[in-house]
């Protein structure tokens, strides 16, 4: 692989993109490229290097294009003979198997509050790869002694400083902030991002008054509709580490594109005795 190609992986992987590398890992007969010719295939449908052209090609980019969603790999093996006698097949008379490895970002976790949770929380994503940032109004809250595996450590004025961030593409944020103003300014931050995952510390009177509060500010539905409040699944968490090792699980079922609604009301069901049993949602503490 040529080292342009290296630097165009780390590139995107650095900016929080997606892509799709493809190798050709086996052939037989004749074909149109050979073992260990590679294309790389981006989210925005930028092609660098290739596998053949033709028929094949376009498979691998069909494919490549549902991968980049699951974050999954996948091997594809094409007959060549033209047996199926279809008039635009690439009929070489030989077979290939390509790999298709899926190449995603280190995941980006922004923590907005810098309370005993949002600590537990930071510990309990580090070690799952997350790459953490913390933001805070309190120098001594938001310091290296208590958030020992953030990457970025941010303090000051909130709306200057959620002006000055620039999260990559499906970024994740946790919310936890003190105040209700401040928690307004995060949410309506996070919600105008292409975020993978919200998810906010919160009661359920909370929730009523400071959705409210999002309505009149112009937030719409479907932007609230993204919000997991409160945080976690319900597993009955009290403790700062039980509700981190509950949000964990969210930003691990995030990640793999897993449907996060309906986690939260099968585990609601589970718990209220049953399928068909009314769920109810839960308080949480505060920060």
């Amino acid at each position: 692989m040529r080292e342009d190609l290296y630097e165009t992986i780390a590139a995107l992987r650095a900016g929080g993109r997606r892509a799709v590398l493809a190798i050709v890992i086996a052939h037989r007969g004749a074909s149109p490229r050979k073992d260990a010719a590679k294309m790389l295939l981006g989210e925005d449908g930028a092609r660098y290097g290739s596998v053949g052209g033709g028929l094949v090609e376009e498979e691998v980019c069909r494919e490549a294009a549902r991968l980049m969603e699951s974050g999954k790999s996948r091997l594809m093996t094409f007959d060549l003979s033209g047996i199926d006698h279809d008039e635009r097949a690439l009929v070489c008379g030989g077979s290939m198997q390509i790999y298709l490895e899926a190449i995603l970002p280190d995941p980006s976790l922004f923590i907005f509050g810098a309370g005993h949770v949002a600590s537990a929380v930071a510990a309990a994503a580090g070690p799952l790869g997350f790459k953490i940032t913390i933001l805070d109004d309190r120098e001594k809250y938001a310091c290296a002694e208590r958030f020992p595996e953030a990457e970025v450590r941010l303090v000051g004025d909130w709306e200057t400083e959620l002006g000055r961030l620039a999260p990559p593409e499906s970024s994740y944020f946790f919310i936890a902030t003190q105040r209700p103003k401040t928690d307004r300014l995060c949410l309506r931050f996070a919600a105008g991002t292409s975020a993978r995952y919200i998810g906010m510390l919160g009661s359920l009177a909370k929730t009523d008054i400071l959705f409210d509060a999002m309505r009149r500010e112009g937030v719409t539905a479907p932007e609230l509709d993204r919000v997991c409040i409160p945080a976690g699944l319900d597993i009955d968490s009290e403790t700062p580490e039980e509700i981190a090792a509950s949000v964990a699980a969210e930003l691990v079922a995030a990640r793999k594109n897993l449907d996060l609604r309906s986690m939260r009301e099968a585990v609601r069901r589970v718990k209220s005795g049953g399928a068909g049993a009314p769920s109810a949602p839960r308080n949480q503490p505060s920060s």
